[in-house]
Formats: C-alpha cells, sequence, structure tokens
C-alpha cells in the first residue's frame, strides 16, 4: 500500500524540491502541495469529511510554512488529526528545537538540505506509527475527535465585580506563557472586552452565528489578532444582535476554538443568556467572580443555584474567584465558601484600583505594569487554574519565567536556544 504523502511548503523553490524527492521515495504517493498553514487544515478537514481513510499518513511542513508558525501548525494538525504523523523540515536541527517539536506534536524531525536517505528513514517510521494509529482507531473512529485545547468560562456574580478585566488578564497570562490563546466576549448586550483592549473592530461573534460548520478559514475572519498576541472574538458593538446568538450557536463556537486554540477564555459577563449557559456547561473550568460584599456573594449564591436548577453546572464542579479582597473585611473566602457551596480559588485579588485606574480608563489594560499587585495576583490565579505551562508557572512582577512559547528557527547571537 502506497504511503500518501502532503507536503506544506511556502516558497515555491523549496516546495518544487521538496516534492521532487518525496516523488523518488519508494512506495509513497505525493500529492499536491499546500502553500499555507489555512490551507493545509482545510485540506485536511476536507478529507476527514469524507472518511479517515482519505487523509494523509504523512504531512512534511517545511519551517517557512505561514502564516501560522510552523510548530503551532504541528500542534493544530496534531490535535485535529490525531491519525497524522507530521515531519518538521528545518534548517536547525538544534536539540532544543527537536525537543520542541516533539512538545508539540511531530512524529520526526528532518534537516535541511534534504538528504535522500533521511527523508526516506524519517517518513517510513511516520508511516508506520500512522497506520498503527488507524488500526487502533477503526474505520468508524472520529479522526477530528483530538482532546482539544481547555475553556474557561469568567462570570460576574453581579454586574461591576471585575470578571471582565478577570478574563482579559488570565488570557493574557496564558498567551505569554506560550499557549495559543482565544478570548470570547460572550457578553452579548454588554460586553467590554474590546473597550478594555483599545480595539477598533468589524466582525464579531455575530458573524459565526448562522454558520453550522465553522471552517479555520472563516474562524480566522472573525477573529481579531491583539498586538498582544491574543485572538479575540468579540461582542457586536449592536448589543440587539446578541440574540443572533443562539446556544445552539455558542456550542458551535466554542467548540471550533477549542480545536484551534490551546486556552479559550469566555467572558460570559453577569446576565446569563442561551449562549453563556451553553459556554458554561461546556466549560473545563467554570468561574464566578465576586467581592467580599453581602450584594454580591448573595449574587455569587444565586447564581450558583440558577445554574444548578438549570442543569447547567453543578455547585462543587464551579469555582468562586474573590477580586477586590482585604484582610479587615469581615466576609473571607472560607465563608464565601459554605455560603455558595462552591469551592473558592485560593489566590485572591487585591482591592487596589489605583493601579488599574489609568489603564482602565485609556482602555489599555494589557499594558498594566508588572508590578501591579493586582496583576501579580490574577497571572499567579492563571498559574493556579493551569492555564499557563507547567514549566513556567512562576513569574515575578507578573511575567512569567522561561516563556519558550515563540520557538525560533534561529538560535540567538549568544547561542541559547
Amino acid at each position: 500500500m502506497s504511503t500518501r504523502i502532503l507536503p506544506a511548503v511556502g516558497d515555491a523553490d523549496a516546495a518544487r524540491s521538496l516534492t521532487t524527492l518525496i516523488g523518488q521515495l519508494p512506495d509513497t504517493e505525493p500529492m499536491a502541495p499546500v502553500t499555507d498553514s489555512t490551507q493545509l487544515v482545510d485540506t485536511l478537514s476536507r478529507l476527514a469529511a469524507e472518511s479517515l481513510d482519505e487523509l494523509p499518513e504523512v504531512v512534511v511542513v517545511h519551517e517557512r510554512i505561514g502564516p501560522v508558525p510552523a510548530l503551532e501548525l504541528i500542534r493544530e494538525v496534531a490535535l485535529r488529526f490525531p491519525a497524522v504523523g507530521v515531519v518538521l523540515v528545518t534548517s536547525d536541527a538544534s536539540p532544543g528545537l527537536f525537543q520542541a517539536a516533539m512538545d508539540h506534536g511531530a512524529r520526526g524531525l528532518a534537516a535541511l538540505p534534504l538528504s535522500y536517505e533521511e527523508l526516506a528513514s524519517r517518513v517510513q517510521a511516520v508511516a508506520q506509527w500512522s497506520a498503527g494509529v488507524r488500526r487502533h482507531l477503526g474505520a468508524t473512529a472520529d479522526p477530528v475527535s483530538g482532546a482539544g485545547g481547555t475553556v474557561v468560562t469568567v462570570s460576574g456574580a453581579k454586574g461591576g465585580v471585575g470578571a471582565t478585566l478577570t478574563a482579559v488578564q488570565l488570557a493574557l497570562a496564558a498567551q505569554t506563557s506560550g499557549r495559543a490563546t482565544a478570548l470570547v466576549d460572550m457578553d452579548l448586550q454588554t460586553g467590554d472586552v474590546a473597550s478594555y483592549l483599545d480595539v477598533q473592530f468589524r466582525r464579531s461573534v455575530v458573524d459565526l452565528a448562522a454558520i453550522n460548520d465553522i471552517s479555520p478559514r472563516v474562524l480566522a475572519d472573525a477573529v481579531f489578532r491583539h498586538d498582544s498576541g491574543l485572538a479575540l472574538l468579540l461582542a457586536p458593538a449592536e448589543g440587539e444582535r446578541g440574540e443572533e446568538v443562539t446556544d445552539r450557536a455558542a456550542r458551535h463556537i466554542v467548540g471550533a476554538l477549542r480545536s484551534r486554540y490551546e486556552v479559550v477564555v469566555v467572558d460570559c459577563g453577569a446576565q446569563l443568556g442561551g449562549a453563556g449557559a451553553a459556554a458554561v456547561e461546556m466549560a473545563d473550568r467554570a468561574l464566578l467572580v465576586t467581592t467580599p460584599d453581602v450584594i454580591a456573594v448573595r449574587g455569587a449564591k444565586r447564581a450558583v443555584r440558577m445554574w444548578d436548577r438549570l442543569q447547567i453546572r453543578k455547585a462543587e464542579e464551579t469555582t468562586v474567584v474573590v477580586n477586590r479582597h482585604t484582610r479587615s473585611t469581615e466576609i473571607q473566602p472560607p465563608l464565601i465558601a459554605r455560603i455558595t457551596g462552591t469551592a473558592v480559588a485560593a489566590t485572591t485579588v487585591p482591592a487596589h484600583f489605583k493601579e488599574l485606574q489609568g489603564v482602565v480608563d485609556a482602555g489599555r489594560v494589557h499594558e498594566l505594569e508588572a508590578k501591579s499587585t493586582v496583576k501579580q495576583a490574577m497571572w499567579a490565579l492563571a498559574g493556579e487554574l493551569g492555564l499557563v505551562r507547567a514549566a513556567q508557572t512562576g513569574h515575578k512582577g507578573g511575567r512569567l519565567r522561561g516563556d519558550r512559547g515563540a520557538v525560533s528557527f534561529r538560535r540567538r547571537r549568544d547561542g541559547t536556544g
């Protein structure tokens, strides 16, 4: 049986060279090369929709693929198409890059300039692995049923408790640690994520509401890429259009984001609608933000009970985050846990609004100073929730250390990877 190989190369000359070499390999069936990351994912999605057997056994990703960087693309293919083996072709064959490629889901690495023997060896090994995976999955398995990313919803016990700020900072912490992160504003009538991040946008979550099959290309058109690296899917500027996002649409949208990003943070606001309820139900972690005052805690208790009655979320599956905490207040986290019947995050956010006022008024909360105690607490909360890489949760002044998220194919001048 022939091994189907799909080359993914952005450079025309490199594509011709690689395709010619693949064509010389024994028992192989070269497929027409794709020239960018979007075309690769679209091609695999189309083939997977037909059947598992239509997918190529091997995808060869060249280091100069784009617009999505090669390692991020490899991670996406590994998550969405677990029966497809990926070989990375790169001029940097260092142990550091080899380990990074394996961590992102590659099954092999071939060094440039390519030799026939090395490429044949890598392709043969990966093809055997792919065949074994397919035998295990069976003909009826879903070829795109990868684990996907982590979805975290952030809801407010009432308006003004800091849910949006919490969602933004959690997303920034995850993105800074090197995890591809999307931030969704599902507060459809009164969402403020765009205002907090000084964003002018044309497309919103509403543009995806009527689409049943959200392809990577369609999703990319609706997402706004922020300067921080965050992928933003924003609430509509016209609040009345929020009604177009049904619970079914919300499930499709969150599912599409989960398949493409490692972390998806959803700001659900303080009002529960069908879309927000669907997101909370789907979430791996559902956060409920409150402040340590009687009105807010009552609101948290009311929300938890409503979620339980509607069978959206059980109290024990909800985590309460205490914002604007001080040691002098009478209502402390253990009391909130007893009142709401939920778990309470060990990390509390201090009541230091003066640190926030300038960036909030300017709509640039992503520029909150690293020394801010509020930022430090929220990024520590991200670590507690597992939203940042395990080796990178240690931080000082709100900056995550050991960030290996942006892997370069070229070494720095000092010799480090």
